[in-house]
Formats: C-alpha cells, structure tokens, sequence
C-alpha cells in the first residue's frame, strides 16, 4: 500500500516467503513442467500485483492465473508481462475483445463461447489464443470430453483462434483419492480421443497445489498451484500474518458484559483489551467467543461479539500487556502460531476463505 495507514490493523506479506514457496515448488517438479501461479482473488487476500511481480522476478513462474478480465487488465496496466490465463467462464461475450486487447488468454467453456471468441477475432481482425475446459467431475464450468473435441475441431480449422491449451478441474484432490484419480483418468482418455483424431491440444494441465504435490499422473504439462505457493498447504511457509496493537485496555470485575448482546459476561476479574479489528477487516463475527490472538507471543481468547470495527480480548494471563502492544491474528508471534487452517476449523471452512476474506480497507504490507 503506497499511502501510510494510521489504524494500527495491517497484514504483512513475506516476499521472500513466497519466493521460497515457489522455488520449493518449482523442485517438486519434473523440469518441463510448467507453473502457472494462481494470484485470482487478489492472490488469495495477498495481494495479486506484489505477488505477480515477485512471481516474475522469481524467474520460476512460466504463467499466472486469474478469474477475470479485469483482474489479468490490472496486472497488465501495472506492467505485469508473464502469460495470463482467465481461469474463469467468460461472459458476456463482448469480454473476449478486452481479454485480446490485453494479451490474456480466455477459456472456452462451451461449444458456443468457441465460436463466438472466433467470431469476435474475425470481427476485429485479431488473433488470440484461448484453453479449453473440459469437465471431468467438478461440475461447475466447462465441456462434456466430446463437446471438447467437437470444439478442438471447430477451432483448428481457424486462423484467428489458436488452442494454446486443454484443461480440467480437481474437485477434491485434498480429500477423496478415488474421485480424484477418476477425473484423470476421464482427462487421459479425452487427450486419447484427441490425439487419435490428430487434434492438437497445446498444454494439458489439471493439477492444483494438492494435484501437483500427491498425483505425479496429473501434472502433465503444467500445474496450477494456489494454496502450497502461499503457505497454506503442509511444508510450505505461511505468506501472510494478519497484525492489529492493542488501543484500549480496561480491568472489570465478575459479571461485567462485554460486546453487543452482552454475549459474554467476565468469571472472574479479567483484564480486556480492545483491537481495532472486526469482520469489516475479515476477522469473522464466528470467531466470538472462541477465536484467539497472540499477545507477546501468548494465546490469548476473543470475549464477546466481534464487532464490525473492534473486538475485545481477555488478555489477564499476557503479563504487562499495555496500549500499543502488537497482536497477531493470523500467523506467528515469538514460538506460538495460529495457522489459517485451525481458525478455518473454528469456522466451519476452508483456509482459502480465512485468507480471501481480509478485506481491502487492511492495507498489506509487503516485507522484502
């Protein structure tokens, strides 16, 4: 973030964190594989423009992955010149004149949007290429295998539209083997049917940080990593940790309410700070009465309803904790660490939302 912040709530975006996440990947990986990084989402509540320069800079990352058009136009407005991939369905058409206006690289997720992406390049007298989605078990965007290959024939007849790629989507790569293994072997057999009918299909790539990591089979040409490339995956250094200080802080005796609905009512004498903190930031109002922070290093438990602006901590047990005194939400702080992955627990969810959900009004602070 460019300008200073005075609210004392930030997180802190380890480059070299990243870097090194990326290196590790990259060994992982048989040589001609490439890596495309995924940085939609605002690379996952990271910050994409910091990631996808660091990502350049790396000189390990051969593509970068986003959702939309306008996240691939940001980067490119910002000087961002790796490969882009729009990972998402593109819609409604007119999108596909911006994408090549941009050097983005759409995908087709139906036999329609081949011919009309065709259609808008003849109209403009541009050429583009784009990737084929074909589904295999996630059930969300992209072609039955025979509407792929019907759509590889429709487009290699042309000269404005070059398939530069082939993909699918893991559903539950983390979780179900089985399934997992199934949709590769659906993948395999379409890149069969392909290449009996000579159909060229560019990159064949399925594999996200689970497929990449536990299914050699999957990683073809090039793997999609998201999660491992910022920490969020085991054996990768978490990038991001989510910072506040301390603004109030009061001592209240037995049976003083605390937050909206008096939700929580002290047991003993209790010391209580208050973080200027709450779920406008992304620290979920779920985490009332069961979240935590890190105090000098010390877990210390959320009290009350978090709030939009501020949430309210029991922090007795922190000796000499005082006003301005730094807390850690998300991360590490001295030998104690609270992961993404255990406050996703508390909530019911994935780490992928904890870390989405920061939201932009908390500046991030990239450490070189």
């Amino acid at each position: 973030m460019d300008r200073p912040f005075l609210r004392p709530t930030w997180a802190e975006i380890s480059l070299p964190a990243l870097r090194a996440n990326l290196k590790r990947l990259r060994s992982r990986l048989p040589s001609k594989t490439k890596l495309l990084f995924v940085v939609k989402g605002d690379a996952y509540g990271h910050g994409a423009l910091a990631c996808s320069r660091l990502a350049q800079r790396s000189g390990v990352v051969d593509w970068l992955g986003v959702s939309s058009v306008e996240e691939g136009a940001a980067l490119r407005d910002a000087g961002v010149r790796l490969p882009i991939l729009v990972l998402g369905s593109l819609y409604p058409f007119e999108s596909f004149r911006a994408a090549a206006f941009y050097g983005l690289v759409p995908t087709v997720a139906s036999l329609d949007s081949a011919r009309r992406l065709e259609e808008m390049m003849r109209r403009i007298a541009r050429r583009s290429a784009c990737h084929i989605k074909v589904e295999t078990g996630m059930g969300r965007i992209g072609m039955t295998p025979r509407a792929a290959l019907d759509a590889l024939g429709v487009l290699s007849a042309q000269r404005e539209v070059r398939v530069g790629g082939v993909y699918t989507h893991f559903a539950c790569a983390e979780s179900n083997r089985q399934f997992t293994e199934m949709q590769i072997g659906r993948f395999n057999r379409f890149l069969a049917a392909a290449a009996a009918r000579n159909l060229r299909t560019g990159l064949r790539h399925a594999a996200n940080s689970a497929g990449a990591l536990e299914y050699p089979g999957s990683r073809f040409d090039m793997v999609r990593p998201g999660l491992a490339a910022y920490g969020l995956y085991e054996g990768f250094e978490p990038v991001l940790t989510l910072k506040t200080k301390i603004v109030f802080i009061k001592m209240v005796k037995p049976g003083t309410p605390i937050g909206y609905g008096a939700a929580f009512r002290a047991k003993r004498r209790t010391r209580v700070a208050t973080v200027p903190i709450g779920y406008a930031d992304g620290f979920s109002r779920g985490l009332s009465n069961k979240g935590e922070a890190l105090v000098g290093g010390r877990r210390c438990p959320v009290v009350g309803t978090v709030a939009m602006d501020m949430t309210m901590l029991d922090v007795t047990q922190a000796k000499g904790a005082r006003v301005g005194d730094e807390v850690v939400l998300l991360g590490r702080s001295g030998r104690s660490e609270i992961p993404a992955g255990e406050v996703a627990r508390k909530l019911g969810t994935i780490p992928y939302e904890v870390v989405c959900s920061i939201s932009g009004r908390v500046p991030r602070v990239c450490l070189p």
